[in-house]
């Protein structure tokens, strides 16, 4: 066996003095130019970085706080439930439900904790908030900056982004009354969610506003499984008096209210209609007849990251609080 010294090439890590030696250009000059200096031109600025994409280089995120302060590290603490509609997040959900109840389950106040306590991250981005979120106490207790996607009610202050889910509930109702709909169904997202409350609220009073009859979901919920929310469905439609429009809390039980109703023979545009919102154009290539709220995530992504920024250098955002208002549906077939 031969032993290779520590140093050796093949153990050392790549630093900026190794890319300062590829490109014969002092260290000082590769340190600028990886931090897009202006004072650098762009075509050391090309030579440099891919230098040091061909090195493998990664900068030292210790000696990188040791020097600024920062980590340049923003978390992203999102929740594995929700909506499943691409294979990242199906295959998220199930190693996380997998995980569950057993010693490698996670609490959801661990990771915020564990980057609080070691400072691995600058910032925090959250999303599914709560009504009363001990995540959203514990950071503004600590005064660690962060932005949440979704709401609380805890009287704290803090920059969030969200969706008006009341509006969504209360159009929703809305333009199933002005079609003629007479029983409605909200099927809405899990009641410890701070948007369930929401969009509960708007739904209902609308309803109530037009005249028509109403419930809300109370053994499913949106995020149920979808074979769950088909099954519950088709008994719903089933049962005397049948709903004949409903509102759903997300695309994946839209799709699945629609497949109980349609177990039951009934068509959907003559005898039901269906509400639903979504972020990637989708819903009606499966049913054109369905009513489709876009939500702007893309939006809301932007928002969230320029939020938590300001947070971290202490200025205040150009707006700290976003609400995605919406105010129509995408045009619906015939």
């Amino acid at each position: 066996m031969v032993s290779l010294p520590a140093d050796s090439a093949l153990d050392a890590r790549p630093t900026l003095k190794t890319i300062a030696a590829e490109t014969g250009l002092a260290v000082a000059t590769v340190s600028r130019a990886l931090k897009d200096a202006p004072d650098i031109g762009e075509e050391t600025k090309r030579r440099v970085r891919e230098a040091a994409a061909r090195l493998g280089y990664r900068p030292n995120r210790a000696g990188v706080r040791l020097r600024t302060g920062k980590t340049n590290v923003i978390a992203l603490v999102l929740s594995a439930e929700g909506d499943m509609m691409n294979f990242t997040s199906r295959l998220i959900y199930s190693i996380a439900g997998t995980l569950r109840g057993t010693a490698y389950h996670q609490d959801p106040m661990d990771p915020i904790r564990y980057i609080v306590e070691t400072g691995s991250a600058d910032g925090v981005i959250l999303n599914q908030t709560k009504p009363d979120d001990p995540r959203i106490r514990y950071l503004t207790d600590h005064q660690f900056p962060f932005a949440t996607h979704g709401r609380t009610k805890m009287g704290i202050a803090h920059p969030f982004f969200d969706f008006d889910n009341e509006a969504y509930g209360r159009l929703g109702a809305r333009e199933l009354a002005r079609r003629g709909r007479k029983r409605l169904y909200l099927l809405p997202p899990p009641r410890s969610h701070t948007y369930a409350s929401h969009m509960i609220t708007g739904f209902i009073e609308e309803a109530a506003a037009r005249g028509v009859t109403f419930e809300v979901a109370e053994t499913i919920t949106s995020d149920s499984p979808a074979a769950r929310i088909e099954a519950a469905m088709q008994a719903r439609f089933a049962a005397l008096p049948p709903v004949d429009g409903v509102v759903c809390g997300s695309t994946t039980a839209a799709m699945a209210a629609v497949a109980g109703a349609e177990l039951m023979g009934l068509k959907i545009g003559r005898e039901f209609d269906v509400v639903a919102k979504e972020a990637i154009p989708f819903l009606q290539r499966f049913r054109r007849e369905i009513l489709v709220v876009p939500e702007d995530v893309t939006r809301a992504g932007s928002f969230l990251a320029q939020a938590v920024m300001a947070a971290i250098e202490k200025r205040a955002p150009e707006e700290g609080q976003g609400l995605e208002t919406p105010v129509d549906f995408l045009g619906v077939g015939t």
